[in-house]
């Protein structure tokens, strides 16, 4: 009996033994964050985002990114590569396929959509033909790794974002873990074909919105919870600084509403476990070494904030049980209708403007 009671734990042991031996795939920092803002006044749970409205449901496989065209028509990358279109009666319609993983979507003034794919770089993708052009793969010498998302000023220059240098969109949770800057905030001129490096040294570099004015560019910093701002004109033109701290959550896409505010979606809310590993480097190196099934998980909720041009948080919509659309990566206002799009989802979400 104390032979069959000893294997497995000489087995665990091994395995432990192991695990610590293997070399980690990052380099983790300590880093002490902040304590998570409660759930109260401006961030109070409600049931907002259950009245969202599902396009082409089953029908799209993680469309993380959304936009509409002039016609009403819903466009998505999708996990396979795909951008498809919903058209106004359901039905779900592929235009191209990229060969990577298209992120983030947005019309130029040619009618053309430019779109951010994680694995390949930024695309021009003429809608009607179904063309697509590859725009760039590399910057300032250094190749496009994770390139994420975007948004065009009134003047046609494209400003996204390349979330991390040192690792792929299918190893995110390493960046996560390791706790360093390894994001950049990039500006291309389509007139020219040059591109410049803005920012570097971010935190995830994710989401990105202009202001109404177009003199100023957030670039959200997932991994710190927070909001960069980027002064595109006036006195302090090249200077950045921080647009919102601590947030309750994981800031993904963030997007203009045209009225002077903007949209943030957060995929989820703040991790405990994350939070607490963070000071720790030397777990958070073991933690790096386990399967996928092992890291941290986001919590299925919903949760979407407005907020004006100084950072205040006018208010938020929230999906609580993440019943009907948790996990929110875009928001995209258009026409009286909030679209909503998932990394994970497979559908659109549609909500009247509250």
């Amino acid at each position: 009996m104390i032979k069959w009671l000893l294997a497995p734990l000489i087995l665990l042991a091994l395995a432990i033994g192991i695990l610590i031996l293997l070399p980690s795939p990052i380099n983790a920092t300590a880093w002490q964050p902040p304590k998570a803002p409660a759930m109260i006044e401006v961030y109070a749970p409600n049931q907002l985002l259950d009245a969202a409205e599902l396009l082409g449901e089953d029908k799209i496989d993680g469309p993380e990114d959304v936009d509409v065209d002039s016609q009403g028509r819903v466009y998505g990358g999708t996990a396979n590569g795909k951008i498809v279109r919903v058209l106004k009666d359901g039905s779900v319609e592929t235009v191209a396929t990229t060969g990577g993983r298209p992120l983030g979507l947005h019309w130029d003034a040619n009618g053309r959509l430019i779109i951010c794919d994680a694995f390949k770089g930024l695309f021009s993708l003429d809608v009607d033909t179904g063309t697509l052009t590859n725009l760039l793969t590399e910057v300032d010498g250094v190749p496009l790794v994770f390139t994420d998302d975007l948004e065009i000023a009134r003047d046609g220059m494209i400003y996204f974002s390349d979330a991390s240098i040192k690792y792929d969109q299918k190893h995110y949770m390493y960046d996560m873990l390791e706790a360093r800057p390894w994001g950049r905030l990039i500006r291309y001129n389509p007139a020219t074909g040059e591109a410049t490096t803005l920012l570097q040294d971010l935190y995830f570099a994710n989401g990105i919105a202009l202001s109404q004015n177009n003199d100023f560019v957030l670039i959200n910093e997932t991994f710190r919870y927070r909001i960069i701002r980027y002064w595109i004109s006036g006195p302090n033109a090249g200077q950045h600084d921080v647009f919102i701290d601590n947030l309750p959550g994981f800031p993904d896409g963030v997007s203009s509403s045209g009225r002077g505010t903007f949209w943030v979606a957060l995929p989820t809310t703040r991790n405990p476990q994350a939070d607490n590993m963070h000071p720790h480097p030397e777990l958070k190196n073991l933690v790096a070494k386990l399967p996928d099934f092992m890291h941290p998980k986001p919590d299925r909720y919903g949760l979407i904030l407005e907020m004006d041009e100084t950072g205040k948080v006018l208010r938020s919509l929230h999906d609580v049980d993440g019943n009907r659309y948790p996990l929110i990566t875009s928001v995209q206002e258009q026409g009286g209708y909030l679209y909503l799009g998932s990394l994970t989802g497979n559908s659109i979400g549609r909500l009247p403007l509250p």
